[in-house]
């Protein structure tokens, strides 16, 4: 039995469990950077270090930032004028609504596909990061998953207005 403030349809409860899990990985991310620089301060004091720190908490970097954008946009959470929204009259306000959701939604339709390209040029060029020489290319991939992720939350908006999808 599902609450009035989460989606009912199934299509929408998948989409709330992979924004949800996005988050998670979002954690992870900014835990790994943490360990990893702990771990590194102390082990400098000791004379040694993790080999490979910096490209680590690069890539820990952009799993967080790009997983995090989903949730971010399912709980409202950009920077939003909202002193002149809120002064607008109530149907304008929708309009205008409806209008940037429709662009925030190509937006990131947008940049899923650049990243997806980005990520096949990544994997034919063979790019490395410098120390470990590990692949770069699912950095690219992951960001546009997580950035039509983002779409199909907008697009959740759109459709529902009014209903979140997670609950601040």
């Amino acid at each position: 039995m599902s609450t009035p403030r989460t989606p009912s349809s199934p299509v929408w409860r998948l989409l709330r469990a992979l924004v949800l899990a996005s988050a998670w990985i979002a954690g992870a991310g900014i835990f790994f950077m943490i360990a990893v620089t702990c771990l590194d301060v102390v082990l400098r004091r000791c004379g040694s270090s993790v080999p490979g720190a910096y490209d680590l908490v690069r890539l820990a970097g952009g799993v967080t930032i790009a997983t995090s954008l989903p949730l971010t946009t399912a709980v409202k959470g950009h920077v939003a004028i909202e002193y002149f929204f809120h002064r607008l009259v109530s149907r304008v306000r929708i309009v205008v609504d409806s209008l940037m959701r429709t662009l925030q939604l190509a937006a990131f339709a947008v940049a899923s596909h650049s990243f997806a390209v980005k990520g096949a040029t990544l994997l034919r060029e063979g790019e490395v990061t410098p120390t470990l020489q590990l692949p770069v290319f699912w950095l690219a991939w992951l960001a546009s998953a997580t950035c039509l992720l983002t779409a199909f939350v907008t697009l959740f908006h759109l459709v529902r207005p009014g209903k979140d999808l997670v609950a601040p």
